[in-house]
This record gives C-alpha cells, sequence and structure tokens, in this order.
C-alpha cells in the first residue's frame, strides 16, 4: 500500500465515524426531554450501525465495480448493492430498537415514541434506503474526483516527460548540426594555413565545451550566450575574413536575463551560412538584444535574401521554434523574414 492509498483509508474511516455520527446526533439531540444516557446510546448503536454497513457496501464495490471503465453491469451492481445495504441498515436499527426496548429502561414520552417508530418495519426499509442512497452517491462523487485528480497528475507527469524527451531530442540534434560544420570548415583550410586551423580548433573545442556542458538546462544567461557568439564570430572570420561584418547592439539590462542555450548561436550560424557565405562582397551581421515592456526581444539582420536552399532540411530554424514551444507554449514567438535587402529573424520570449 503506497502513502496515497494509505491517506485515503484514513481519510475514509474518518469521514465514516464523523459522518455518521453528526447524522445520529443531530438526528436524536432534536428530541425534547431526552436524557444524556439516551442520546450517547443510540448516537453510538447509529453510528457503528453505519459504519458498519457501508464499510460491507465499500468492500464489495472496490472489488466488484471497475471504476476506470465504468458500464451498465455496473450500474446493476451498485444498485443491488445498495438496496442489500439498505435492507442490513435497516434490519439492524430495527433489532437495536428493539432490544432496546426489551432492556426496560426508563424513558420519556418523545424517547418511547421514537422506539416505536422502530416497529414500523416498512417505514424503516425506506428511510435505510434513502440515507443508503445517499452514502452512495457521495462515494461515487468522491471516487470520480479522485480519478479525475489522478488523471490529470498523471497528464501532467506525461506532458513533462514528453517535453524534456522532446527538448533533449532537439539539444541532441543541435550540436552535432554545428560540430559538423564547423569541422567541415576546418578542413577546407587545413592545407591551406595550418596556424589558422589550430586557431579554428581552439575556438569550436571552447564553443564544444560550453555546448556540452549546457547541454541538460533549459536556461542560461544573456551574457554566457554571447560569449560562445564571439567565439563563432572569430571561428567564422577566420574564414571569411573581410568579408564578414559584425555588430552587436545589447542592451545591458538584458545580459543576465535567462534565455535558452544555443538560441542565438543558432541564429547567427543560420545568418553566416545562407546569408553571407553565398555573397561573394561578403555583408553583415547585426545582433540586436533588447527589452520591450515584458518581452526580451532578440534579433538578429543580415544582408542577403531569404532563399531557402531545396536541399536543406531547416533543423536549426525548426529547433528553434519547437524549443520555444516546448518551453514558453504560445507566448514565445520566432519569425523570419526579408526587409530591405536583409534577412531579418526575430524571437521574442517572455520575461515572466
Amino acid at each position: 500500500m503506497n502513502l496515497t492509498e494509505k491517506n485515503q483509508n484514513i481519510a475514509f474511516w474518518m469521514l465514516q465515524f464523523l459522518g455518521w455520527g453528526f447524522i445520529n446526533l443531530l438526528s436524536f439531540v432534536t428530541l425534547k426531554e431526552t436524557s444524556l444516557e439516551f442520546l450517547i446510546i443510540n448516537t453510538v448503536m447509529g453510528t457503528l450501525t453505519g459504519v458498519f454497513s457501508t464499510s460491507i457496501l465499500r468492500f464489495y464495490l472496490k472489488r466488484n465495480i471497475a471504476f476506470e471503465s465504468f458500464g451498465f453491469s455496473d450500474i446493476a451492481k451498485i444498485f443491488v448493492s445498495t438496496i442489500l445495504t439498505a435492507v442490513l441498515y435497516g434490519t439492524l436499527s430495527v433489532g437495536f430498537g428493539y432490544v432496546y426496548g426489551k432492556l426496560g429502561l426508563s424513558v420519556s414520552e418523545s424517547e418511547l415514541k421514537l422506539l416505536q417508530y422502530y416497529n414500523k418495519v416498512w417505514l424503516i426499509l425506506f428511510s435505510s434506503m434513502f440515507t443508503i442512497s445517499a452514502w452512495v452517491v457521495c462515494y461515487l462523487v468522491i471516487k470520480l474526483l479522485l480519478k479525475l485528480n489522478r488523471d490529470r497528475i498523471e497528464r501532467l507527469e506525461l506532458n513533462t516527460n514528453l517535453k524534456q524527451a522532446q527538448l533533449n531530442t532537439l539539444k541532441g540534434q543541435i550540436n552535432p548540426h554545428f560540430m559538423f560544420n564547423s569541422l567541415n570548415n576546418i578542413r577546407g583550410l587545413m592545407l591551406e594555413d595550418v596556424e589558422k586551423s589550430r586557431e579554428m580548433l581552439t575556438k569550436l573545442s571552447e564553443i564544444l565545451r560550453y555546448s556540452l556542458t549546457k547541454n541538460n538546462v533549459n536556461s542560461i544567461a544573456v551574457a554566457e550566450e554571447l560569449e560562445v557568439i564571439d567565439n563563432y564570430i572569430d571561428l567564422s572570420k577566420i574564414q571569411f575574413e573581410n568579408r564578414l561584418e559584425f555588430i552587436k547592439e545589447i542592451e545591458p539590462n538584458t545580459l543576465s536575463l535567462e534565455i535558452p542555450p544555443m538560441v542565438i548561436q543558432l541564429l547567427v550560424e543560420n545568418a553566416v551560412k545562407h546569408g553571407i557565405s553565398n555573397l561573394k562582397t561578403g555583408g553583415r551581421i547585426v545582433l540586436s538584444i533588447k527589452k520591450e515592456g515584458e518581452l526580451l526581444v532578440i534579433e538578429v539582420r543580415n544582408t542577403g535574401k531569404l532563399q531557402m536552399a531545396k536541399n536543406t532540411t531547416q533543423l536549426g530554424l525548426k529547433n528553434i521554434r519547437q524549443r520555444l514551444k516546448l518551453l514558453y507554449s504560445d507566448k514565445a514567438s520566432f519569425d523570419l523574414n526579408e526587409n530591405s535587402g536583409e534577412v531579418v529573424a526575430n524571437i521574442k520570449i517572455p520575461l515572466t
């Protein structure tokens, strides 16, 4: 038995005794000229009778009713078991009234009228049926609420695990994507300039170290991401030389804000790969990060045209959209457009 089941059992027995005790106490305390002895005995016996009858009913329901897949046969079982429990409860009540009357204890006039009530078998059975039916309705409602709550928790846990698995998969796609591009650049320069190749390897190792150490987190400070961007640009400038111009427009109050790791790096990499590398004379990349109200706005502009090659998978852009969707739902946005000879990538992330 797990902790939840144990707590549910404790709550059940507490509600059983408190509920039946309150009902019986309320029934007898309203009578006029009732002695304390009569009140205590009838309240205790009425409570024990109710708890005993409905506990047997609960035992049956737990073992014979499929609450997870409710069907017609289950309704029939509940109906029949409710009637039988009402008969049991009514019989025990009549039996107690008969025994109490035979004991010859002194009773008041109002108490005597109540004891005479126990002789009316059909009235007792009708009252018992009403009481037990009310108990069954309460029991089923509580079971339904517990099931709904349990299903909600399971869905939340499933969605959390699914999102984490998706994020890990996306991160696993991002790192090889960047690594292979960089290694291809190094291979192309290896025979031309060993010193440059050695410098590129150093930059690449620093970037890969960052990528590996931040692989298990979902957010980092903007300042940390900018260090990676600087290394990446330095590495790219060795290849493109004067063909690449990089400008940063960063508001100081954004440096400590949290963003998903590698997102800006992917935008800059995309600008270099699909923008600057396709221009013979090169071009310019402008990285802008600022706050606009309750949003952090990240913008990467690069010289060129928005032309997606037919053989490209657009993996980087897909990863950005999926990660923003998983982390921020519909509160974040990502747009990629062409404006006045520039390709503009814009990300907006909620700050709260």
